[in-house]
């Protein structure tokens, strides 16, 4: 059975969690934390980053992308549209929202990891700025969802997710579209609930 080392916060977990689960894959999850560094973790991974699928006899594969790529190989194109151009389409979107997801963890790592007379406000308002631009595109191009769900559909219900459990009140707001998106995507995807990224 496959394995796949993650964070229950983090939205990059939540993405291949949710898309396996949606692919019908069994595997196991195993919550670790990066920043203990945990043997399994780095040997796995020399960076030390989540999430991780192993796949039997030490075999790994890492970063979201490539794991969300495998994912779809091992499904005979489960994840991903067969036409180049939607194909095409659902990466981008997934490559948006993931480094969306990029900024925001930029923003919480820089309150989380230095002392509060460390911080650069300035580096901080640059991250939320770039965050902004991206969901400001979303906003006017909300994918649709149908009953063939891809891996853009993930990494963006993935990143509504982590907007919602680390910057509540932040964004709602400016970005109705999105906030119907989600609650769009959960009719489409019911275990959404329990497998966004929550504290």
């Amino acid at each position: 059975m496959m394995k796949i080392l993650c964070s229950s916060t983090s939205p990059y977990s939540a993405k291949v969690r949710m898309a396996a689960r949606h692919l019908g894959l069994k595997y196991m999850e195993v919550r670790v934390d990066t920043v203990a560094a945990p043997a399994e973790l780095t040997d796995s991974n020399p960076l030390g980053k989540i999430p991780v699928l192993l796949h039997g006899k030490g075999k790994a594969v890492y970063d979201s992308r490539a794991i969300m790529q495998y994912l779809d190989r091992k499904t005979d194109g489960g994840l991903y549209p067969s036409k180049p151009a939607k194909r095409t389409e659902a990466e981008v979107l997934e490559a948006l929202a993931d480094g969306i997801c990029d900024c925001l963890l930029a923003i919480v790592y820089e309150d989380r990891m230095r002392p509060e007379d460390k911080r650069h406000e300035p580096w901080k308002e640059r991250q939320w700025e770039k965050a902004s631009r991206g969901l400001a595109h979303l906003e006017k191009n909300v994918p649709k969802v149908g009953k063939k769900l891809n891996g853009g559909h993930f990494a963006l219900a993935a990143l509504l997710g982590y907007l919602e459990l680390r910057f509540a009140g932040r964004w709602e707001t400016d970005h109705p579209a999105l906030v119907k998106w989600a609650e769009d995507f959960s009719g489409h995807f019911k275990p959404y609930a329990e497998m966004k990224p929550q504290a």
